[in-house]
């Protein structure tokens, strides 16, 4: 079902400072949205990495420690044991290849998921994976959900070594730019993790700032009557405001979520209210650097009340499927994947996709089970893993080469010994 809209809204230009004047999604991950109340955490720049201990050469042994310089395991050339547990993080590097992750190991598929080969072990829980391509990529090992850092690994030759390069100060998504260069919300490395800077960040932010890079940064400000979306042109020294609307029935901001597939591109969900297992949302997004946006979702929901900005009787938006919002991954300004998730139904996971930039969607049959935290990735605007968990059955991996329109089970991860 397509649901069609053509309406803009333009960006008011607020009073602020004026600003001076990666790869295409490679910086959409598919986090749940931010409910932190404040801006992440600072980042006091650090002058070494992590841990003093490197990677282990032996193929299984795991170092004390663990986490940041727990060892790889085999060589790359022949498959070790295939992973364990539920998964806690996922990324594509193309349309056959990827890399899965959870409580104390990494692992990649060279086949379109079918088999995985487990290429690190350790302690910690990866919290998310990041690829620039089939050989660089990062991970960051969280030692608990309430942890505010994140040790950071890499590497270079396509998970067959891994090497221990620093602490990420906060749990914001985590992009490269380049192999040197990278953001995790308020935050910013020049020299590949090793130290981390603080941004400015404006008084008043609702969760994570995102910076697509130095000169695109965003941010989304809220008080009790009105948000607001800001944008950065210089590394976050200045903000300006591109967008204001008032709160109508006192549904305010509680969380947010932001990504970005180019310089002038932002998609920017705000999070209301929750009740009856429904969260009310909205989803807006910019082509041109915050002129103007999209009202591209609009959830207004019984149980929660209406979108912030929106009232009970707009209804002339297009609909999310789901009753809370799911994973976004967006793939380039014209195409974004959106998840819905329904609580209270029997199969809670639904995908919805959008190729004119969100002036419309189609919702896709399938729906998945799973009650735990869903990953959705993509190579491209055909090629999307999505991976459902839950806390009593199996990891399972579902893949498609259509847009979404189809999908196949494509691997179910074994359960670990012990449970997670």
């Amino acid at each position: 079902m397509t649901v069609a809209m053509s309406l803009a809204l333009s960006g008011c230009s607020g009073s602020g400072n004026t600003p001076a004047g990666s790869p295409q999604a490679t910086d959409s991950g598919s986090a749940s949205p931010s409910v932190s109340p404040s801006a992440s955490p600072s980042a006091s720049p650090s002058s070494s990495p992590a841990g003093s201990e490197s990677p282990s050469a032996s193929p299984s042994a795991e170092p004390s420690g663990g986490g940041a310089s727990a060892s790889p395991v085999g060589t790359g050339t022949k498959p070790s044991t295939e992973p364990a547990g539920t998964v806690t993080a996922l990324r594509l590097a193309d349309a056959k290849s990827g890399w899965a992750g959870g409580k104390g190991w990494i692992a990649r598929t060279d086949d379109g998921g079918v088999h995985w080969t487990k290429q690190y072990t350790g302690s910690f829980t990866v919290n998310q994976l990041f690829a620039l391509n089939g050989n660089k990529v990062w991970a960051t090992l969280a030692e608990g959900k309430d942890a505010k850092t994140a040790r950071l690994v890499r590497s270079t030759d396509g998970g067959k070594h891994w090497e221990a390069v620093g602490t990420v100060p906060n749990r914001a998504l985590l992009h490269f730019t380049d192999d040197k260069t990278a953001f995790s919300g308020n935050a910013t490395t020049t020299d590949g993790g090793r130290t981390w800077k603080t941004l400015n960040v404006p008084k008043g932010v609702v969760g994570d700032v995102y910076f697509h890079d130095a000169a695109n940064g965003w941010a989304v400000q809220a008080s009790s009557d009105k948000y607001s979306f800001l944008h950065s042109a210089d590394a976050g020294k200045t903000w300006k405001t591109v967008m204001t609307r008032k709160i109508q029935d006192g549904n305010g901001v509680t969380g947010t979520l932001i990504r970005s597939a180019g310089k002038n591109d932002a998609w920017i969900e705000v999070v209301g209210g929750s009740g009856m297992s429904q969260t009310s949302y909205a989803l807006f997004h910019t082509t041109d650097g915050g002129k103007s946006w999209l009202p591209a979702i609009v959830n207004n929901t019984a149980g929660a009340g209406p979108a912030p900005g929106f009232s009970m009787d707009d209804d002339k938006y297009p609909k999310a499927s789901g009753s809370k919002p799911g994973a976004l991954y967006v793939v380039n300004p014209q195409t974004a994947f959106l998840g819905g998730e329904c609580p209270a139904c029997d199969k809670p996971n639904s995908i919805m996709e959008t190729t004119d930039g969100g002036k419309s969607w189609a919702a896709r049959k399938s729906e998945f089970d799973g009650f735990g935290e869903p990953y959705l990735a993509a190579a491209d605007a055909s090629h999307l893993w999505f991976v459902a968990t839950d806390s009593e059955k199996p990891s399972v991996l579902y893949t498609s080469s259509d847009g979404g329109k189809s999908w196949k089970k494509a691997h179910t991860f074994a359960k670990s010994s012990s449970g997670t």
